[in-house]
């Protein structure tokens, strides 16, 4: 219905952004709200998830992002929120990696996803997304200006947004002494190094 919303970010939060498109406001869950940058104008690739009691819009940095989204939630065991905390990242590229290497130990270590569903996204999309994997990373698509924010708001927010995505309260107290001295000072940078720590790189 919606292939993309170009507008200015209205609203940053742990779990959504707001993008205003003249006057109007657009609720999006996004996997990582903090890549955006409040009161820049953006566009964000769209998909819309219906059931019966919910209309969601889910937003995408890129287009890969998006499809790579879309082959997700065809797999049985992963839906739209285990979905969006692998793509949290920002980096589709390793995933993709992972399921054509059948690197599952990769796989378990996003919330949601045990052995069984690590097994079953490698049967379902090796061998089926080499369309996604192009030289998009290296073209500065990720590349941002920092935003003000005190480094303890920041890791708030970012610790915020990994308990929406499904992370727990002790994954994550295992590795808040680390990103307090991480030196790290946005949103984003902190949420990426947590995300290394989670998956013990």
């Amino acid at each position: 219905m919606y292939d993309y919303i170009k507008g200015q970010v209205a609203r940053i939060t742990p779990e959504y952004i707001v993008i205003d498109r003249e006057g109007l406001g657009f609720q999006i869950l996004t996997p990582n709200p903090f890549r955006f940058q409040m009161g820049q104008d953006d566009m964000v690739y769209t998909y819309l998830h219906v059931r019966e009691d919910i209309h969601q819009l889910l937003g995408f940095k890129t287009l890969t992002e998006r499809e790579l989204f879309r082959k997700l939630i065809q797999v049985t065991g992963i839906g739209p929120k285990g979905a969006l905390a692998i793509l949290a990242s920002g980096e589709p590229d390793q995933v993709i990696r992972a399921i054509e290497r059948e690197d599952d130990a990769f796989l378990v270590k996003f919330p949601g996803v045990g052995k069984k569903t690590a097994r079953q996204i490698i049967l379902d999309l090796k061998g089926k997304l080499h369309d996604l994997a192009d030289d998009e990373w290296t073209d500065g698509l990720f590349e941002e200006t920092p935003e003000p924010a005190t480094q303890n708001h920041a890791l708030d927010e970012a610790l915020q947004a990994l308990q929406a995505l499904g992370y727990s309260e002790r994954e994550l107290k295992k590795i808040t002494p680390k990103l307090e001295v991480a030196g790290l000072d946005t949103t984003d940078a902190l949420m990426k190094k947590a995300l290394q720590l989670l998956f013990g790189n």
